[in-house]
């Protein structure tokens, strides 16, 4: 039975307003409503969300919640996303979208806010936490130069439900209190392993090219994906000879995944092997299962930053006043989340429709008209 989703208008009003009642015009609700409708439709920042919303008649605007003739002007909304209480407002966010994604994989990586480091932000670079299937960002925070992503995934690790679920994170995050932390919190995960972590790299590839590698316990499978002009076979080989040698948290498994690309154009083959390590037993993932869950990783890449570039051009929005990226960024994941979850999958098509159609955008929220 598929979760009943909680209208995003709800959600939003639950985000406290920092501002004093005296002089406030626009409930601050309506302003974030304002601001997915207008992101749903195609806006890419805040200027352009003002102009959604004065270039809708009062119709739209008494729907949204305002009670005032004319919708909040540009200064407005940048006041409002400069100042508003971000990490509230995302784990308000983030547990409303966790509500909803009924996620068991869960990817962690981080995206660099082009734009905003052209223009000398202090936010120029997010964490987030996504899940694999419907690409619903479920926790982000930002990381400045003065850290690194090791320096944050904590962060994102406390303000996520662990238990029963699996944590996948490229080879920077492969670190012991990372291991330790999921499992502590009656998680599991999948990581990948290079250079950064030299004796567990060395462990696992002996494992796999050792002096006694054949006499070893392996299991293997193979995969083969036909489309976009190539054949791509995924060879991955798994193995819990580790278990009870390694000092790693947690570890069950290793593996070896071997990718071998052809261009059928051309003929052209490349190969890459890469290793990692899972807490997960070889009776709770198969060859199979771990070679799915890493190729699911990624969705975080096509499902979310990849939409957000592209679609929205994050890459190259210039905002960078206050909290102004991170609440763009947490406003662009949480409608991308409930297209989704609604079923589209196309978001550029559906950003047009919403445009030409702004009612639909509206009934999506949880407002009808």
């Amino acid at each position: 039975m598929a979760t009943v989703c909680q209208p995003l208008t709800e959600i939003l009003s639950q985000i406290p307003d920092f501002r004093k009642t005296k002089g406030k015009r626009h409930p601050l609700s309506a302003i974030l409503a304002l601001a997915c409708v207008a992101i749903m439709s195609g806006a890419k920042g805040y200027c352009a969300i003002a102009e959604w919303g004065r270039n809708h008649g009062k119709e739209i605007s008494k729907a949204l919640g305002f009670t005032h003739e004319k919708t909040p002007c540009v200064a407005t909304f940048c006041n409002i996303f400069r100042r508003i209480e971000v990490k509230l407002m995302e784990s308000i966010l983030g547990q409303w979208a966790d509500s909803i994604s009924n996620a068991v994989c869960i990817s962690i990586d981080g995206k660099t806010l082009r734009g905003s480091t052209k223009q000398g932000s202090d936010i120029t670079h997010l964490l987030s936490a996504v899940s694999h299937v419907l690409g619903l960002t479920l926790a982000q925070c930002p990381v400045d130069s003065k850290t690194n992503e090791i320096g944050k995934i904590n962060e994102i690790l406390k303000s996520l439900v662990l238990e029963g679920r699996i944590i996948t994170v490229d080879a920077i995050l492969t670190q012991r209190k990372v291991s330790q932390e999921i499992t502590n919190g009656g998680g599991d995960y999948v990581m990948t392993v290079k250079e950064n972590q030299k004796a567990l790299l060395d462990e696992v590839k002996t494992v796999f090219d050792g002096p006694f590698s054949h006499l070893l316990r392996k299991c293997s499978d193979e995969t083969i994906d036909v489309g976009h002009g190539r054949i791509e076979k995924r060879f991955l080989t798994s193995s819990d000879e580790l278990k009870g040698y390694s000092d790693w948290p947690g570890l069950c498994q290793v593996f070896e995944l071997t990718r071998t690309v052809i261009v059928k154009k051309t003929g052209e083959v490349s190969k890459e092997t890469v290793y990692g390590i899972s807490s997960l037993s070889p009776e709770e993932a198969s060859p199979k299962r771990l070679s799915e869950i890493l190729r699911n990783h990624w969705h975080i890449e096509n499902k979310s930053h990849w939409v957000r570039d592209v679609t929205f051009d994050e890459d190259r929005s210039q905002v960078r006043i206050g909290n102004t990226p991170q609440v763009m960024s947490a406003l662009r994941n949480t409608v991308i989340g409930l297209m989704r979850y609604s079923g589209i999958t196309n978001i550029a098509s559906a950003c047009r429709k919403f445009s030409a159609q702004p009612e639909l955008a509206l009934e999506l929220i949880g407002i009808r008209m």
